[in-house]
């Protein structure tokens, strides 16, 4: 038997970032180890530390952290890549004789990265001349015409996402065709563990309104104003991120700063609704108060251990 893949996931200020050191403190406490990978697609970004909510040097307690701060801002960071990137970290921290954490994230790049799940393929020429005409006729007029062509794929996409749109169009002129749903839950990889970590929507939301206030008070604007000078505008993926694009905003006097954090703090709503939505969907999560102080003892109770290492989980 394969060590165990631990994924915990949650939204916004559930705790999961906490609660994936203390599940790797209490492994090492029994003599286990355990290292994490993170699955948030813009804790990878050096420089975004206070909008992300990045784990700290003191947070991540000594433990092993992969896939943060591994980019600049200007590179672009696809599920495709962080695929890759993340299977690669597994397979070296299980090498090591250690059990990997996986902490997400969104559903689609958890999924990725522990089920069967490929990508069609891209070229830039292609990618090139969807995204001019993207630029030319802007995005709700580009998302009507995929309605056209593919109506199932466009139902899936928010009109305001050019950039979805331009990638469906382009996997459709490669392939001849997109699939407009994700993949059926069938783990690629083994002795996979999910864990999802559940709070009260009130409780969610007031903690989501101080998170942003809290951001505000440590420097929100200020950090992005240190990224726009390393170039964040020329960023196609970082650039989007929760509190910055309304950061931006701000700076480029397109809203008042009050205007920006309601946007950040409704953004941040709307984000974990939907993910908690396709996380759901998963038959495959055990679903924790994230208020319980028992959870660490459950998930390490749930997991089949290997013959070698059953004798210190016990």
């Amino acid at each position: 038997m394969s060590l165990p893949v631990v994924v915990l996931i949650g939204a916004t200020a559930t705790g999961k970032s906490r609660m994936a050191v203390q599940v790797a403190r209490a492994l090492q406490a029994n003599g286990g180890r355990a290292e994490i990978v993170n699955a948030d697609s813009m804790l990878v970004y050096r420089g975004m530390d206070i909008g992300t909510a990045k784990p700290s040097e003191a947070e991540q307690e000594g433990i092993a952290h992969h896939l943060i701060d591994i980019f600049d801002v200007t590179q672009k960071a696809s599920v495709a890549d962080f695929q890759k990137l993340a299977r690669s970290a597994i397979a070296e921290i299980q090498a090591r004789g250690a059990i990997p954490i996986v902490v997400g994230g969104s559903a689609l790049y958890t999924r990725a990265i522990v089920d069967h799940f490929e990508f069609p393929g891209s070229d830039q020429q292609v990618r090139s001349r969807w995204e001019a005409e993207l630029e030319r006729v802007g995005a709700p007029a580009l998302h009507a015409r995929l309605m056209e062509v593919a109506p199932a794929s466009a139902a899936k996409i928010d009109p305001a996402n050019g950039r979805r749109t331009v990638r469906a169009f382009e996997v459709m002129e490669l392939t001849g065709g997109h699939a407009p749903d994700l993949p059926q839950w069938s783990y690629r990889l083994d002795n996979v563990y999910q864990f999802g970590l559940v709070e009260d929507r009130a409780v969610l939301d007031a903690r989501i309104n101080e998170r942003v206030e809290g951001m505000w008070r440590e420097g929100l604007v200020e950090e992005v104003q240190q990224l726009l000078t390393s170039g964040l505008r020329d960023g196609v993926t970082a650039i989007r991120a929760i509190g910055y694009r309304q950061v931006v905003d701000f700076l480029d006097g397109e809203c008042s700063e009050a205007e920006a954090k309601e946007r950040s703090k409704k953004a941040t709503r709307r984000f974990f609704r939907k993910q908690l939505g396709w996380y759901r969907r998963d038959p495959r999560i055990t679903w924790l108060d994230a208020s319980s102080a028992e959870n660490v003892e459950r998930i390490l109770a749930s997991i089949d251990w290997p013959p070698e290492t059953r004798g210190n989980q016990g």
